[in-house]
């Protein structure tokens, strides 16, 4: 039985590339066509759903946008679950709520499938250089029946832990990122209302280990494209609040089921718009 991937954005279509590297068998879907003709011509199949996938694919990766997405491929009679053979394996690679991976993992393990939550971080420019750094939670043998598959597309696989250790560790990642970035954001505009020139506050933060690449790419990518006026940079920002909105919700959402109050998050998350567009100026 083959390989097959689900979700070919951003960083599913690179990923899915970099599978062809492994020689065997590749199934791949996504309701846009042209990232899936794109990856015909190198050498994958096309299914036409999630059920002719799962009918050929001993393993699946998906890397769909949201908690409802992966359940629209999981869920009915033409989702995975119900098509899979027992023993299949399912690593979901998008960022979702700790507690979706779980109740899918309860789903999938009903049905002899085993699913494992594997996200990443390294983007797409981490995918098509093969650097990614994935973040697996489950049963150890399995994990070491994906590395193959991950590590044509990363340089790094933690081992993070249980079922739902990997998304947990993703989630705390992306919180410290962006509310890097919100305090970067609030940093420079300080700065600016002093009349400070704000290159000399990232002059300052790299020196001193403060503000990190990452950041200084954020706030130099942000403000060239503000220049350009509110439309450019809300074309280009946007989609990418959108997904910040959507990481630090499912990061809220996974303190809530265990129990635990993330203040300064909540107050990121309340933000995080106002960061990545620069509405307050």
């Amino acid at each position: 039985m083959a390989i097959g991937f689900i979700g070919l954005g951003n960083i599913g279509r690179p990923m899915a590339q970099q599978l062809l590297k492994l020689g065997e068998e590749i199934w791949v879907y996504d309701v846009a066509t042209a990232p899936a003709a794109e990856l015909a011509a190198r050498g994958a199949r096309v299914a036409r759903g999630p059920r002719e996938l799962a009918t050929h694919c001993r393993i699946v990766g998906i890397c769909v946008r949201d908690e409802r997405e992966v359940g629209s491929v999981l869920h009915g009679t033409d989702g995975l679950l119900a098509h899979l053979v027992p023993e299949a394996i399912v690593a979901v690679h998008s960022t979702v709520a700790r507690a979706a991976v779980l109740g899918w993992a309860a789903e999938a393990a009903a049905r002899h499938i085993h699913l494992l939550d594997a996200p990443m971080s390294g983007g797409a420019a981490g995918a098509e250089q093969g650097t990614l750094v994935y973040m697996a939670g489950g049963a150890a043998e399995l994990i070491e029946r994906c590395r193959p598959l991950w590590t044509t597309s990363g340089e790094k696989i933690i081992h993070a832990g249980p079922l739902g250790a990997g998304i947990l560790l993703k989630l705390c990642n992306n919180l410290m990122t962006y509310a890097a970035f919100t305090a970067i954001h609030e940093a420079t505009r300080l700065a600016r209302a002093g009349g400070l020139n704000a290159e000399l506050l990232t002059e300052v933060g790299r020196g001193n280990g403060v503000v990190t690449p990452q950041m200084a790419a954020f706030m130099g990518n942000r403000d060239k494209l503000a220049a350009l006026g509110e439309p450019a940079l809300r074309r280009a920002f946007a989609p990418f609040a959108a997904l910040a909105d959507k990481d630090l919700s499912a990061a809220l959402a996974s303190a809530r089921e265990l129990d635990l109050s993330l203040p300064a998050t909540e107050q990121v998350a309340r933000m995080i718009e106002t960061v990545f567009l620069n509405t307050d100026g």
